[in-house]
């Protein structure tokens, strides 16, 4: 299923994040308040219990947290992993983490968006939120989650787009320059024509 869930913050991250950001942050504040937020063996019935071990899901569930709360793209969320001493301590990551791929993010949505999963993880999440004191449970707590769905489809369309589009940015600005090259006698393309 996943590696360790971060439990124990590497000394150095713990003393890196704190020098950089002595007032703290909001992801610290996450991991000081809400340390076990999501456990791995909240996600247990949602990987095979065989095969390669993976990410761990508790840590990817609160990177789309503070993805969201940061409003970021999978994209920059990962590059956020690997390169914020805030969010590594959020994360109980030491300092020389590789982070990982973006698509993970998405796929891990997916998982979310599967059957009921959305909503028991809201109802997990509010009834932490409620132990740990940020929140007050009021009453009965009901979740539609027939938006999450939507709101995933809706992401990955948006970040299908933005790849194209970039894509085919940088293959129209090779041409174009090559253009130019060809123009001027220069005999070739200045760089390659896009993206390998």
């Amino acid at each position: 299923m996943g590696s360790g869930s971060g439990r124990v913050i590497p000394p150095l991250t713990v003393r890196m994040a704190r020098a950089s950001n002595p007032r703290g942050t909001a992801a610290m504040w996450v991991r000081d308040r809400l340390d076990g937020l999501f456990t791995d063996a909240d996600f247990a019935d949602w990987y095979p219990a065989n095969g390669r071990r993976g990410l761990a899901p508790a840590r990817l569930a609160l990177v789309s947290v503070l993805q969201d709360a940061e409003n970021l793209t999978d994209r920059q969320a990962a590059d956020v992993v690997r390169c914020r001493l805030d969010w590594n301590y959020c994360l109980g990551l030491g300092l020389d983490d590789p982070g990982f791929d973006f698509t993970v993010l998405s796929e891990f949505r997916a998982r979310v968006a599967e059957d009921d999963r959305a909503d028991r993880l809201l109802a997990l999440v509010v009834n932490r939120f409620a132990k740990a004191g940020p929140a007050r449970r009021r009453g009965r707590i009901r979740a539609d989650s027939t938006h999450v769905p939507a709101a995933v489809r809706r992401l990955n369309r948006a970040e299908l787009v933005a790849e194209t589009l970039r894509f085919g940015g940088a293959r129209a600005a090779g041409r174009e320059v090559a253009g130019r090259a060809r123009h001027r006698g220069l005999g070739g393309p200045l760089w390659p024509a896009g993206p390998p």
